[in-house]
């Protein structure tokens, strides 16, 4: 199953955000520490960054079946998540909505929770062989090499190794938890021309605006569907077993005892 989609649901959640401070770091000074702008900063039109508002929040942010989210594991989460929307404010101008970027990350914490509860109860468990696989897969998806260089660049931000098998080893089990719901997926013919279709059509619209912005001819040629079609079984299997985690977590909520206090 893509790791990312479990990222995205909060198992590691910090540990994308973090890698790419890691990476954002080697063409800065990774332990400059924030400082008030100076009087030169302002005089060049450079703004302070924005910082985390950790003002009120409870030191339980949330219970899940009798299991609490902790005020220090939501604000470790909370400021990774903070850290890209910052930067990507700054790109767009636009501020950061910390009260719903709040309550996301309550959500996507509890949806965690409630997948490893759940992979807890049915018995599965994380080889030391899978952690180790799951470790590399994580490194490459983020361009930072090796395992080492990974594990590298979360030290550097705080996050120990101990911690972050840890975590991983959560991400193992509730892969196999997704894939026992999802069971043997097997995309259709139709369904792999449907991506294929979709996908080249947004090539192509987005060839002919770049060319008429350049003002130049329409950009690479499209790859044959055959030429592509690892990738798109890859991208079905990934859709639908994001529809299961979905559904999945649907019916966990519904049947669990949840409260979040922010």
């Amino acid at each position: 199953m893509p790791k990312k989609l479990l990222l995205s649901a909060g198992v590691v959640l910090s540990l994308l955000g973090v890698a790419a401070c890691g990476e954002d770091d080697e063409a800065g000074d990774a332990t400059a520490p924030e400082s008030a702008p100076t009087a030169e900063d302002e005089g060049t039109g450079q703004e302070a960054a924005p910082e985390p508002d950790l003002e009120g929040i409870p030191d339980v942010v949330a219970v899940v079946n009798g299991e609490e989210i902790s005020r220090d594991e939501f604000v470790t989460t909370y400021e990774s998540q903070f850290q890209q929307m910052a930067m990507q404010a700054q790109m767009s101008g636009e501020e950061v909505d910390q009260e719903q970027l709040k309550a996301q990350t309550a959500d996507s914490m509890v949806d965690s929770e409630l997948l490893v509860q759940e992979a807890d109860d049915r018995g599965f468990d994380a080889s030391q062989d899978d952690v180790d696989t799951t470790l590399n897969e994580l490194a490459e998806q983020n361009g930072l090499g090796t395992a080492d260089d990974f594990l590298a660049a979360l030290a550097e931000q705080g996050m120990p190794e101990e911690e972050v098998m840890k975590q991983l080893e959560l991400q193992v089990k509730v892969d196999q938890l997704i894939s026992d719901e999802a069971g043997d997926i097997e995309p259709s013919e139709d369904e792999l021309r449907k991506l294929y279709d979709d996908a080249v059509a947004q090539q192509e619209a987005a060839g002919e605006e770049g060319a008429a912005e350049a003002g130049t001819e329409e950009g690479a040629e499209v790859p044959s569907f055959e030429e592509v079609r690892p990738q798109l079984e890859e991208q079905a299997i990934s859709q639908k077993e994001a529809e299961v985690a979905q559904a999945l977590l649907a019916d966990l909520r519904e049947s669990g005892d949840i409260t979040v206090n922010l």
